[in-house]
C-alpha cells in the first residue's frame, strides 16, 4: 500500500539489487519506497538457489564489509556451505552457500518490512517523470556521446498515480519487457511466471535510453524422491563453516547440512539435443536477445563443444521445506517433450518427475556505457541504475551494484561526492568499472581473472579494504565499525609480535625437522628428507614470521613452540595473519603496481573536454572518449579502442594545459 505521495528515493524492483539499494537508502536516512510487481519477487532466486562461488563470493564479502545485507541473510538461511578453490592460493578462495530459497526470500522480506523509513509496495511502475528544464545542455557536439536531457522527479504507476521523488533507482532485473521461451511457446512474463513490467521499457526508449535485449535461462526443477542418488556422486558441505558476514565471524554453526549431487550427460543426451536443436527458441530465431557466454544453455554446450563426450551437472536442493531439486548446468529453451527425453538419459534422472521445465527469458536492459562510475545515468540527473538492468548477470553482481547505487543516490541528494571504488580496492570496483568503461555485449559475470590485483582483493581482507570507506561514506554502522577496529588491532598486533619473536635455536630446528621432514616422510623421498635435515642443521634462528612463510607451516603449527604471549585469535583472524605474512613479498609487489597505476588515476579529465580538438588522437579514440567521458586518464586507458599512443597524446595535452594555467 502506498502510504506517501512523495519519497526521497524510489527503487523500481525488489530483487537482490533493489533490496540492497532500498535498505542502504533508508538506513542512510532517506524516506524510501521499493516497488515490485509481486511481493514474492523480493530477493527471489529464480535461477540457482545459491549465493557466492568463484569471484561472486568476493562480492558478497565486499557487500557485507560496506554494510549490505546479502551476507547476513545467507548466513541465516544456508543449508550447505563450501569454500571453493582451496587447493589454490588465497586470492581465488571463494565461499559458496546453498540457500533455502524460500527462507532467504522470507528473511529479506522481514528485514525490509522492519526497516524504518522504508515502504515496500506491490505495484508496477510504468514511466519516469522528467523535468526537462533542468537539462545540462549539449555536452557532446559529435553526436557520439550521451547528453543529459533533464532530471527525474518521480514515477507513474499502473493504477494512474504519480509519485514524486528526488531520485529514482532502476533495478528491474529480468522483469522489464520479460518474455519466457519454451520451444515455440512464448509467454510475456517475468521470471517464474510472475507479472512482467512492460510499459517502463517503452518509456525509457522514448526518453532516449539505449535499451537492448539480453537473455538468460534456467534449468528444470524435479521432485526429490523421483531421483536415484546411487547413480550420482555426493557433494557434501565443509566440516568447518565459514560465514559470509564479518559480523558472524565468532559464531559457531551446528546444522545438518544438505548434500548436493553430481552427474553427467552422455552421448545419447547429446544426440537427442542435436536432433531437436532446431526446436530450441535460441536456434529457431524466436529469441533476439544475447545470452551469457559463461553460463550457456545445454544446447549451446553440446553444439559448441562437439568433442566433449559429457558435461557435468549438479542436482541441488531448493530448501528444507520443498521437494524441488534444481538441475544446475542444464538451462534450456527446448520444448518440454525434448526436455523429458534428454533428462531421462542422465544417470540418476531416468525416472525424474519434472515439476517445472527449463526456460529462457529475454528482457530489456540498458547499455552501461550510458552510466557514470557512480551508476547515475548520463541521460537523466538523479536517475541511478543497478543489477541486470545494467547488463550484468547474477544475484551477487546485482546486489553489489544496488548497494553502490543506493549509497550514491543518497550522497547525490546531500550534495556529497559519490562512492567510486577503484579496481585495486574491490571486485565491486572491477565490476562497475568494466561495465561503465568497457561496456558489455552479453550478460556480464564477475570472475577472479578480471581483476588485475587479485592478491590484494582477497575474501579474508574485504573488511580491511572497505569497512573504513563504508563508515566514511555513511553505509557502515557504528557497531560494525567498532568490531572492525577491534579485529584489525588484534591482527596487526599479532603480526608485529610474530615479526619480532624468536624461540631458542634448538627448539626452532627441532620444530622444522618435525614438520618439514618427519611429517613429510610419506610425501618426500628419503634423499630429499636427508638433504632438508642437513639444511635445517645449518639454518640460523628466524623470527616466527619467517618460520610461518615456509610452505608447509601454518599459524596453528607455531603453537608448539610459542609461549603464553600467544593470543587467542578467531579462525578468520588467524587466516588473515597467515596470509599477510606468507604472501608479504607478493602483496608488496602488487602494491607497487597499484602505485604506478594511481599516477594515471590521479590525472583527472574534464567532463566537457572536446576530444575532437585534441590533435594526435586517432578517430576511434576520439569517438570512444567522447561517448564514455572517462573521469581519469586511468579509466581512459581501459577503454576498448583507446591505445597507449592515445594515452600519451592525452598526457602531453594535460601537461600543456597545466603549464598554460600556471602562467
Amino acid at each position: 500500500m502506498i502510504s506517501n505521495d512523495r519519497y526521497n528515493i524510489i527503487v523500481i524492483g525488489a530483487g537482490h539489487a533493489g533490496c540492497e539499494a532500498g535498505l542502504a537508502s533508508a538506513r542512510m536516512g532517506m524516506r524510501t519506497a521499493i516497488f515490485c510487481t509481486d511481493i514474492e519477487s523480493v530477493a527471489m532466486m529464480p535461477c540457482n538457489p545459491s549465493i557466492g562461488g568463484t569471484g561472486k563470493g568476493h562480492l558478497v564479502r565486499e557487500i557485507d564489509a560496506l554494510g549490505g545485507e546479502m551476507g547476513l541473510n545467507i548466513d541465516k538461511t544456508f543449508i550447505q556451505s563450501k569454500m571453493l578453490n582451496t587447493s589454490k592460493g588465497p586470492a581465488v578462495h571463494s565461499l559458496r552457500a546453498q540457500a533455502d530459497k524460500h527462507r532467504y526470500h522470507q528473511e529479506m522480506l522481514h528485514t525490509i518490512e522492519q526497516q524504518e523509513r522504508l515502504d515496500l509496495i506491490a505495484g508496477e511502475i510504468t514511466g519516469l517523470v522528467v523535468d526537462k528544464e533542468t537539462a545540462a545542455g549539449d555536452e557532446d557536439t559529435s553526436g557520439q556521446g550521451y547528453r543529459c536531457t533533464g532530471r527525474v522527479t518521480g514515477v507513474t504507476t499502473a493504477d494512474g498515480r504519480t509519485l514524486s521523488a528526488d531520485a529514482v533507482i532502476i533495478c528491474t532485473g529480468t522483469f522489464l519487457g520479460g518474455k519466457i521461451f519454451i520451444g515455440d511457446d512464448v509467454t510475456v512474463s517475468g521470471p517464474a511466471g510472475m507479472p512482467p513490467a512492460c510499459e517502463l521499457g517503452e518509456n525509457l526508449r522514448e526518453l532516449g535510453f539505449p535499451v537492448r535485449r539480453f537473455k538468460t535461462g534456467t534449468p528444470a526443477r524435479m521432485l526429490r524422491d523421483t531421483l536415484d542418488y546411487s547413480k550420482m556422486k555426493e557433494q557434501k558441505g565443509d566440516d568447518h563453516i565459514v560465514p559470509f558476514s564479518f559480523m558472524n565471524e565468532d559464531k559457531t554453526y551446528d546444522i545438518q547440512q544438505i548434500s548436493c549431487w553430481l552427474s553427467y550427460t552422455n552421448e545419447e543426451t547429446h544426440r537427442i539435443i542435436l536432433d531437436n536443436i532446431h526446436r530450441s527458441a535460441m536456434y529457431s530465431g524466436n529469441i533476439v536477445g544475447v545470452g551469457p557466454r559463461y553460463c550457456p544453455s545445454i544446447e549451446d554446450k553440446v553444439s559448441r563443444f562437439t568433442d566433449r563426450k559429457r558435461h557435468q551437472l549438479f542436482v541441488e536442493p531448493e530448501g528444507l521445506d520443498t521437494d524441488w531439486m534444481y538441475i544446475q548446468g542444464m538451462s534450456s529453451s527446448l520444448p518440454e517433450d525434448v526436455q523429458h527425453a534428454f533428462y531421462s538419459t542422465i544417470p540418476g534422472l531416468e525416472h525424474a518427475s519434472i515439476v517445472a521445465p527449463a526456460y529462457a527469458i529475454e528482457y530489456d536492459c540498458v547499455d552501461p556505457l550510458s552510466l557514470k562510475p557512480s551508476l547515475e545515468s548520463k541521460i537523466l540527473d538523479n536517475l541511478f541504475c543497478a543489477g541486470q538492468f545494467n547488463g550484468s548477470s547474477g544475484y551477487e553482481e546485482a546486489a553489489a551494484q544496488g548497494l553502490i547505487a543506493g549509497i550514491n543516490a543518497v550522497r547525490k541528494l546531500r550534495g556529497e561526492s559519490p562512492l567510486v571504488l577503484r579496481r585495486d580496492q574491490a571486485y565491486i570496483g572491477v565490476l562497475i568499472d568494466d561495465l561503465v568503461t568497457k561496456g558489455t555485449n552479453e550478460p556480464y559475470r564477475i570472475m577472479t581473472s578480471r581483476a588485475e590485483y587479485r592478491l590484494l582483493l582477497r575474501q579474508d581482507n574485504a573488511d580491511r579494504r572497505l569497512t573504513p570507506i563504508g563508515y566514511e561514506y555513511g553505509s557502515v554502522s557504528e557497531e560494525r565499525y567498532q568490531r572492525y577496529l577491534t579485529k584489525t588491532e588484534r591482527v596487526d598486533a599479532e603480526i608485529a609480535r610474530l615479526r619480532s619473536k624468536r624461540t631458542d635455536i634448538d627448539s626452532f630446528r627441532a620444530f622444522l625437522v618435525r614438520h618439514e621432514c618427519d611429517l613429510q616422510a610419506g610425501v618426500l623421498d628419503e634423499a630429499t628428507i636427508e638433504r632438508k635435515k642437513r639444511d635445517i642443521a645449518e639454518t640460523g634462528n628466524q623470527t616466527f614470521a619467517d618460520i610461518l612463510r615456509r610452505p608447509v607451516i601454518t599459524y596453528d603449527d607455531l603453537a608448539e613452540i610459542d609461549d603464553e604471549s600467544r593470543p587467542s585469535l578467531g579462525i578468520n583472524e588467524k587466516t588473515e595473519v597467515e596470509v599477510i605474512l606468507k604472501y608479504d613479498g607478493y602483496i608488496r609487489k602488487q602494491i607497487n603496481e597499484v602505485e604506478k597505476m594511481r599516477n594515471l588515476e590521479s590525472k583527472n579529465l574534464s567532463e566537457d573536454l572536446v576530444y575532437n580538438d585534441i590533435k594526435g588522437l586517432r578517430l576511434e579514440a576520439r569517438q570512444k572518449l567522447t561517448e564514455i567521458r572517462p573521469r581519469t586518464l586511468g579509466q581512459a586507458s581501459r577503454i576498448s579502442g583507446v591505445s597507449p599512443a592515445d594515452i600519451n597524446v592525452l598526457l602531453i595535452y594535460l601537461e600543456k594545459e597545466m603549464r598554460s594555467s600556471q602562467r
